[in-house]
């Protein structure tokens, strides 16, 4: 058995390299470098999360995800989950910084939890999950329970 303890980092390949660094600047990530002879960029936040934007994607799809948007289904990573301090305040945040939300908030099964589903320039999808505060109410919270 090989022992896995922890994700290391993202890699998301991306058609252009510039509006990519803008948007996932909006969510906290800085350019630490650019590898050398390569098409990769890479990003950190603060809590140490990297992303590698490799920055040679061909769109052939008219702007459609493969994975999300079109109708056969193929293999492939669908999105990634990223966690959140304040569902509240990264609502908020998306609001303020005009990133559209193309899913939720939505909480699923019976968990504290709610996640928000974004997309970056390229359509990749990023879902957005945090705990929801006791008492707290989100607006427009759609509850799936797929056991009920």
């Amino acid at each position: 058995m090989i022992e896995v303890t922890n994700v290391d980092h993202l890699g998301i390949r991306v058609t252009n390299e510039t509006g990519s660094i803008a948007f996932y600047e909006q969510l906290g990530f800085k350019v630490e470098r650019r590898a050398d002879g390569d098409t990769v960029t890479i990003l950190r936040n603060s809590h140490g999360i990297e992303l590698n934007l490799v920055y040679n994607g061909v769109d052939s799809t008219g702007g459609k995800n493969i994975l999300m948007d079109v109708p056969e289904k193929h293999t492939g990573y669908t999105h990634v989950a990223l966690n959140v301090g304040s569902i509240s305040k990264a609502l908020y945040a998306l609001r303020e910084q005009n990133i559209a939300i193309s899913q939720g908030p939505v909480s699923f099964g019976r968990s504290d939890a709610a996640s928000v589903f974004i997309r970056d320039p390229d359509r990749n999808v990023i879902e957005l999950r945090g705990n929801i505060a006791p008492g707290e109410q989100i607006e427009g919270l759609e509850r799936y329970d797929p056991d009920a």
